[in-house]
């Protein structure tokens, strides 16, 4: 597992070893990042963007992020391990200052607007949220409704799913799928909120 592109490009990061932790795969994250920075179907600059890291594991995606010049990630994990590996992936690309770890459940943070989740954003909108949740969790869509609930992106912003490819979801009328790709047992869903109707 290596950062692929950016200013630390080809630094390995800390891989667990419990198999319960699954970690992005290297080629999924860099067509990610392909679909990010190339597509006419979106309008996205990683450069200063602040991230939310949602079901983060070790941390590959927004340590990628940061190495492409994202200004703040803040990731949510809850399994120790895999804080653990996170902790060590920050301190060896030496991150700190850029990143920030919540342990509590995601739901309850993001309910309660909790301060602590945006001290760090100065007008309190985020540009990206990356949500990779156990493929067995089912209430995906409710987690999206809160976060368009909250308001939590800028216009622009955009929201990244990684499911298993034969999962189907049925998302609120909120939320416009702009995209969708499979990568071997991987489906990453590229999606925005909508404004309300009038």
């Amino acid at each position: 597992m290596r950062i692929i592109a950016g200013k630390f490009k080809g630094i390995k990061l800390y891989a667990p070893t419990d198999k319960k932790i699954r970690p992005l795969k290297n080629m999924v994250r860099e067509s990610i990042f392909n679909f990010l920075t190339h597509s006419n179907k979106i309008l996205f600059q990683i450069e200063q963007s602040n991230v939310l890291d949602l079901y983060s594991g070790t941390g590959s995606f927004g340590l990628e992020c940061i190495s492409r010049g994202a200004a703040e990630v803040v990731f949510f994990e809850k399994e120790k391990e895999a804080i653990n590996i996170l902790e060590k992936n920050i301190k060896k690309l030496k991150v700190e200052e850029e990143t920030k770890i919540f342990s509590d459940d995601v739901y309850n943070v993001i309910k309660k607007h909790d301060k602590a989740l945006f001290d760090w954003l100065p007008d309190m909108k985020l540009d990206l949220i990356f949500c990779d949740p156990p493929f067995k969790n089912t209430n995906i869509n409710d987690l999206i409704e809160l976060i368009i609930a909250k308001d939590f992106l800028k216009k622009n912003g955009i929201i990244i799913l990684h499911r298993h490819k034969n999962t189907k979801e049925k998302f609120t009328a909120y939320f416009e799928v702009i995209d969708k790709r499979v990568y071997g047992l991987s489906k990453i869903i590229f999606g925005k909120p909508l404004p309300p109707l009038s």
